[in-house]
């Protein structure tokens, strides 16, 4: 019997009258009865011994419940009580297991009366959700591949290869600290700590600089992000090497400039035809990667440094000098940054590529009163980056466990970086220049002529590449691939580089 029959059928029996003075307490009464007709018995299987944690158990069993019983929502759940009660298991591990689910929006949690199945959405909502990974664009896919998947064509270091030791050791240590770096905003320019402690590293590459010309961002690409915010009007031209960073040139086609590539060689730019660019445009800005250039891994030379400062100094062009692979270099080659003083020269770090993708921290170091400026943007935009994070890699730099960690990371990465040019080499493709070290390689296959289509075959077969095609400032077919030396220990690498037009030719 439906529950205001019952109830109908009480009051006419006790000859109860209601009246509009009682809505609240009829309200009440009503929901009760629905909780409770609609509580059914949720008997879960659940194994001690199983090396799946209990909570993880619990939720995945309560989910299964949900999903046969509690078609369309509403269902009240078993009390916190009850169902550690009837399972013989902690509240606590309960009160977690619903807690996630609440999370995640299978169930709502309501003041006093407990937990209820969510209502289910609407399955056109669902259906257009699910629809999204449709539409997005091939350079961001590696964000989004499976935890099984190589990504053997990604710009970040394996999980396997970060050491979890001092970096957990370093998080500790700051949250025991608490204060500021837990609850409140860090300082316009980031911490004074941890700029104090760049301008320390900035010095060994011969950059020298002031407490007032250093601003800590969120990594790598929040610095190029308040650069082109600030510097950049639609209309304006820029110069960036090609190939180069894709990310970069996202964020200026969203500024409406004009990008105008500088072909990148085996030792820099080339200043010839940066030379002739010059003579026919008036750029604002040259962007520029010096050390392990993404995706070429190549370096820049003191020759050819010297040649580019000398045509931005004669056409007044000032430079972006992207950095953030320094700490994979054993021996610092000269910076334009130092050969300039930072005059003409803004100069781009950033901890996140050797350290962690998770903790984003970087940093900009330039003249005092354009680092104002930039400073404004930032506070407009974000307000603050991450004092915790800051405070974390300040304290690896002061324990020493941060440089020790990159000096791992430089002989591991060197010898993987030989060992994958040599597969490379031996399979028959050709490389655009054998790098220092890095991560990455520049290559192509004689037999290929669209790097786009070997990527998309290769994807079926759980191997993750980067077309050359997305390194171009407008998206040029190009039959090059960028490839990760990190993940090519993988015998995935090995199989896909020995035989890539299998690959190719379905």
């Amino acid at each position: 019997m439906a529950w205001h029959l019952r109830l109908a059928s009480v009051c006419r029996r006790g000859k109860v009258h209601f009246t509009p003075v009682i809505p609240a307490l009829f309200t009440r009464f009503a929901e009760r009865l629905v909780a409770t007709e609609s509580l059914l018995p949720m008997k879960l299987r659940l194994d001690r011994h199983s090396s799946t944690p209990l909570v993880q158990q619990l939720v995945e069993g309560i989910g299964a419940w949900i999903e046969q019983h509690a078609a369309g929502g509403g269902q009240r759940l078993p009390s916190i009580r009850r169902l550690s009660a009837d399972h013989g298991i902690s509240r606590n591990a309960v009160i977690e297991a619903y807690e996630q689910l609440v999370a995640h929006g299978v169930i709502r949690a309501r003041p006093g009366a407990g937990f209820y199945v969510a209502v289910s959405a609407p399955r056109e909502t669902q259906a257009a959700a699910s629809g999204m990974e449709d539409v997005t664009d091939e350079m961001w896919r590696l964000f989004e591949a499976d935890e099984g998947d190589l990504k053997l064509g990604c710009g970040w270091l394996p999980n396997q290869w970060r050491e979890h030791d001092d970096l957990a050791y370093a998080i500790r240590q700051v949250a025991r600290q608490g204060g500021a770096s837990l609850f409140e905003y860090s300082p316009p320019m980031g911490t004074l700590r941890l700029r104090q402690l760049v301008q320390e590293r900035l010095r060994r590459l011969d950059i020298n600089t002031q407490p007032n010309q250093v601003l800590m961002t969120g990594g790598g690409s929040h610095s190029l992000d308040l650069i082109v915010r600030l510097l950049l009007s639609p209309g304006d031209v820029v110069f960036v090497e090609a190939p180069g960073y894709y990310n970069l040139f996202g964020l200026l086609h969203l500024q409406g400039v004009t990008v105008i590539g500088v072909p990148r060689l085996c030792d820099g730019p080339d200043a010839q035809r940066l030379e002739t660019l010059l003579s026919r445009y008036r750029p604002k800005l040259f962007f520029t990667n010096s050390v392990f250039q993404n995706p070429t891994g190549t370096t820049l030379a003191p020759t050819v440094a010297h040649r580019v400062l000398q045509l931005a100094q004669r056409h007044d062009v000032q430079i972006v000098e992207d950095d953030i692979y320094a700490d994979f270099q054993h021996d610092p080659t000269p910076r334009l940054a130092a050969l300039d003083g930072l005059e003409r020269v803004i100069y781009l770090g950033s901890f996140s590529k050797s350290l962690s993708s998770a903790l984003r921290v970087g940093f900009i170091a330039t003249q005092a009163p354009l680092l104002k400026r930039l400073v404004d943007i930032k506070m407009l935009t974000t307000i603050s980056t991450s004092p915790f994070a800051e405070q974390v890699v300040a304290t690896m730099l002061e324990n020493g466990s941060y440089r020790k960690l990159t000096e791992r990371l430089r002989i591991r990465l060197a010898g993987q970086m030989a060992a994958t040019l040599e597969l490379v080499k031996k399979a028959g493709w050709e490389v655009f220049y054998p790098p220092a070290g890095g991560m990455f390689i520049w290559a192509r296959h004689p037999a290929v002529e669209r790097s786009s289509q070997l990527v998309e075959r290769a994807a079926q077969l759980g191997i993750r590449l980067s077309p050359g095609d997305v390194f171009f400032p407008h998206r040029d077919a190009s039959p090059w691939l960028r490839l990760n030396v990190a993940y090519a220990s993988d015998p995935r690498a090995a199989s896909f580089l020995n035989s890539p037009v299998a690959c190719y030719h379905p």
